[in-house]
């Protein structure tokens, strides 16, 4: 209201000028006396002019900004937090959770690998204790014979963890879980902040009580970790299985997670 009364307020032009004040006689040459008639100054006008177009400048611009840009378009409630609240934000959750499901698919996988290298070497060895002495010449000399089955097995075992150190997945398996933690962690409690963002508050369902059991599983089988280091096998088969019920419920939250998708594209606005 205040700049449209300023902008009644500022005259864009010289409502009464001088020229128009003035009352010329009449003459005998009109020409010659209007041009002689200081009152007409055309570079006076055009000063004046302009100036009061500057002066119309802030309310005009202030007048027009609303037009030129709607924040209600780009945000989804309030516009207290800004871009915060936009359909960007929103969509990062689902993004980065998808391409963790599928990165903990592959963690597993290297996990299951590791596992296989250790374990294999036990079957070598339990392997070993089958295999019968080699027999001996009266001389002390080892007879020739053909390898037995077990020994051939042993080979074949040997071959293929030779094969499978090769592929260091125990590294492998231990950066993509520290990886799987931290942004784990990271996103689960930041989809929860930005429903707040959005929505001013949360809502305890079914996806938002599986995605904190799932942050809590990651946190425990990680911390499962020095043990076995040690060797200990109990932590190793729990280790397992707790990440086998956080794949289940990553998996069961997806449904969940799509309609909370299609919400956000009906609640909010780019970006």
């Amino acid at each position: 209201m205040a700049a449209t009364l300023s902008l009644l307020k500022s005259p864009l032009l010289p409502q009464k000028p001088h020229l128009l004040q003035s009352k010329l006689p009449l003459l005998s040459n009109p020409t010659k006396q209007f041009i002689c008639n200081e009152s007409f100054n055309p570079p006076k006008l055009f000063a004046e002019t302009v100036h009061h177009l500057k002066s119309a400048s802030l309310p005009l611009t202030t007048l027009a900004f609303p037009f030129l840009f709607d924040a209600k378009d780009a945000l989804a409630v309030g516009g207290e937090f800004g871009i915060l609240e936009g359909r960007s934000f929103a969509l990062v959750h689902p993004i980065v959770m998808g391409g963790l499901f599928f990165y903990t698919l592959w963690a597993g996988y290297l996990g299951w690998q590791w596992r296989r290298v250790r374990t294999i070497q036990n079957e070598i060895n339990e392997l070993k204790k089958q295999v019968k002495p080699t027999p001996v010449t009266p001389e002390g000399k080892p007879v020739e014979a053909a390898p037995s089955p077990v020994e051939l097995e042993i080979q074949k075992l040997s071959e293929e963890r030779k094969e499978l150190l090769k592929g260091s997945y125990r590294d492998r398996h231990f950066n993509a879980g520290s990886i799987l933690l931290g942004f784990g962690v990271l996103e689960s409690v930041g989809g929860g902040v930005n429903t707040w963002f959005r929505t001013g508050k949360l809502f305890p369902g079914p996806h938002l009580f599986a995605g904190a059991a799932i942050t809590v599983l990651w946190a425990a089988a990680a911390a499962l970790v020095p043990a076995m280091q040690k060797g200990s096998e109990t932590a190793r088969s729990l280790h397992i299985a707790l990440n086998a019920v956080n794949v289940i419920l990553f998996i069961w939250q997806i449904p969940t997670g799509i309609d909370i998708v299609f919400k956000v594209f009906q609640f909010t606005n780019w970006p």
